[in-house]
């Protein structure tokens, strides 16, 4: 189904209807992608943690969740910003639901053992995005820190 909803996807080429199509699955995916590949390291970690992440979040089995990683890596390699993904998630998501998110955006920024400055910018633009207050930004870095 997601591979269908991928090709459907790469046919179009109006960015509004895209944005309308995105699933609050997919958007998540990318967010989480672009936090992963900031650094511009893929370390095994990250993507285990990342399938992880998602499969817990979305009770999604293991095909799916590989549907939706490579669909959010195509996202993440052609997005120009994260408005359309964080809208997505403002329309879903309470305030609660929307700091878990940047918990977990934390948590793959922390996997590697190092938190780079522009994985430590791309979570404070999305938690902006998220409509996060600073406090509640701080929060959620703080839940996510490595014991």
């Amino acid at each position: 189904m997601l591979s269908k909803l991928s090709q459907f996807i790469q046919s179009l080429n109006t960015p509004q209807v895209v944005a309308d199509l995105i699933s609050l699955e997919v958007a998540c995916a990318v967010l989480l992608c672009e936090v992963m590949r900031a650094d511009g390291v893929l370390s095994e970690a990250e993507q285990t943690k990342l399938k992880e992440i998602l499969m817990q979040e979305f009770d999604l089995a293991e095909q799916q969740t590989q549907e939706i990683i490579s669909v959010a890596i195509k996202f993440s390699e052609d997005a120009t910003d994260f408005y359309q993904f964080t809208s997505t998630i403002n329309q879903h998501y309470n305030v609660e639901q929307r700091i878990k998110i940047v918990e977990l955006l934390w948590q793959i920024a922390y996997i590697d053992g190092e938190l780079a400055s522009i994985e430590e910018h791309i979570i404070r633009k999305v938690a902006d995005l998220l409509h996060l207050r600073h406090r509640e930004y701080i929060q959620a870095k703080h839940n996510s820190m490595p014991k």
